[in-house]
């Protein structure tokens, strides 16, 4: 019994150093996020946070998001609005009430106990400097929360979240500080959620658009928010160039693999395949025209001869009338010379 109870303690022992050799996290240690997924009810529940409190203000609004944490994925489902303050000269001075926060949490849990707290929003549109401090007293509730910038402005192009979480990081006086990541926000629902959506849609959609304007529009707003993008990374470079924002090397990678995926425009075969693409669809185009035209042109003939029709019948009515009444006049005259 005495050497059974030594092999398993050494095999214990063995399993430990071997999971400390090969660097393997525990089990009890927080796993860092890697992605936010935003889901339209959150949206919604924003959006009508911030009509409420801060609508044509400069005011943002924070809240708390709730939802579930899975191998880094942050499945963010339900969220609620909390009081929130701050000084707009000075941004070190805010309030917001946690035990609002505690008393809110403790009755969603009881309406669905699977929901945690992931993490917090804001309406943004960017990250403010007290934002690390809240996320300071929000890992009182959540060891890695998640900063969700929801941009409520309408005019905005694309996907309007932005997904962070904090880090510690070494500055230039090696001193460790934290500061935002950022990772990867997407959009998604479940089916019931999609059936809401759309339902809400149908006010929204105009039926007397067409099919082919809608398409237009949706290729006009998505070159709209590639430009951004594109002068989003021309202010970065010129303030790297000018000395004002330290290189990040990651940033300079990504948009390097950017203008690596851009095609090669000087291969021959290329330019002509697109030269021919171009020509298929200028062939259709013109066909439509003609077509369009001709059919034009044969209603406009219909219209002519029913119009002429028309015109015939009206003329010959008078003309039956006049006739009758001369008729019945010499009938008249007739009848008055007999007697």
């Amino acid at each position: 019994g005495r050497w059974r109870q030594q092999e398993r303690r050494r095999l214990c022992c063995g399993r430990r150093r071997r999971g400390a050799a090969s660097g393997e996290p525990s089990r009890m240690a927080p796993v860092q996020p890697e992605s936010a997924i935003v889901h339209p009810l959150v949206l919604l529940s924003v959006v009508d946070h911030y009509n409420r409190v801060a609508k044509d203000t400069k005011k943002r609004v924070v809240g708390v998001l709730l939802g579930e944490t899975f191998k880094g994925r942050v499945d963010v489902s339900n969220s609620f609005a909390v009081p929130f303050e701050e000084d707009a000269k000075d941004p070190s001075i805010w309030y917001l009430d946690h035990s609002f926060l505690e008393n809110m949490f403790a009755m969603f849990k009881k309406v669905n106990a699977k929901e945690r707290i992931v993490g917090f929003y804001s309406s943004g549109p960017k990250i403010r400097p007290n934002d690390l401090e809240i996320d300071t007293l929000f890992r009182r509730y959540c060891a890695n929360p998640v900063l969700v910038i929801i941009d409520i402005r309408p005019e905005v192009q694309g996907v309007p979240t932005q997904a962070y979480y904090s880090i510690e990081e070494v500055d230039d006086s090696k001193e460790t500080c934290r500061t935002f990541k950022h990772i990867d926000s997407l959009v998604e629902a479940y089916e019931a959620e999609e059936v809401g959506v759309e339902h809400l849609l149908r006010d929204i959609n105009d039926p007397t658009v067409s099919t082919l304007a809608s398409r237009v529009q949706h290729k006009m707003s998505g070159l709209k928010g590639l430009k951004s993008r594109l002068e989003e990374m021309h202010a970065y470079l010129e303030a790297v160039v000018s000395g004002e924002m330290p290189v990040n090397n990651q940033v300079i990678y990504n948009m390097q693999d950017i203008f690596n995926l851009l095609p090669n425009l000087n291969i021959e075969a290329l330019v002509k395949s697109f030269f021919v693409k171009t020509n298929d669809m200028h062939l259709v185009v013109y066909l439509s025209s003609l077509i369009r035209s001709i059919i034009a042109l044969h209603d406009l003939l219909n219209n002519k001869l029913k119009y002429k029709d028309y015109e015939n019948k009206k003329t010959s009515l008078p003309a039956k009338e006049s006739s009758a009444s001369a008729e019945g006049g010499e009938k008249a005259g007739e009848a008055a010379k007999t007697k």
